[in-house]
């Protein structure tokens, strides 16, 4: 299943001082913001934004496993970004059981496929398998 998706903008730079929540060279709190206000409106109500080491995480409240949704600045040209779901694959561990995650990521990759698709700033979008 295809859980990170590659993508060109000039719309997210980065906020000054960003770079102190985060690794230097990487950014992406503006992109995280705009998942956070477009998300509802595909039925997703997103949690608050987390700075990482690599970016920006935004849990998604879910039943049963953990969703979220990495957002960040790619090493390379400033407009290249990348996100990636979490759980990365379909099939969950959780103790001895599997858990399918393929309709909550399904319902979480096409709702990001439209966001984007759907925005003139957003070019070369590109899904791969982690």
């Amino acid at each position: 299943m295809k859980t990170f998706v590659e993508f060109r903008s000039k719309k997210f730079p980065p906020y000054d001082g960003e770079e102190e929540d985060i690794n230097p060279g990487l950014w992406g709190k503006r992109l995280a913001e705009y998942f956070v206000e477009n998300l509802p409106a595909h039925g997703i109500e997103p949690g608050e934004i987390i700075a990482e080491d690599w970016g920006w995480y935004i849990p998604i409240p879910n039943d049963g496993i953990s969703l979220g949704l990495g957002c960040g600045h790619q090493y390379g040209d400033d407009d290249e970004f990348l996100c990636m779901t979490d759980p990365q694959l379909p099939i969950v561990r959780k103790l001895f059981k599997k858990i399918d995650a393929t309709p909550q990521l399904l319902k979480l990759t096409e709702a990001i496929q439209s966001i984007l698709t759907s925005d003139q700033d957003i070019s070369e979008i590109s899904w791969r398998e982690p």
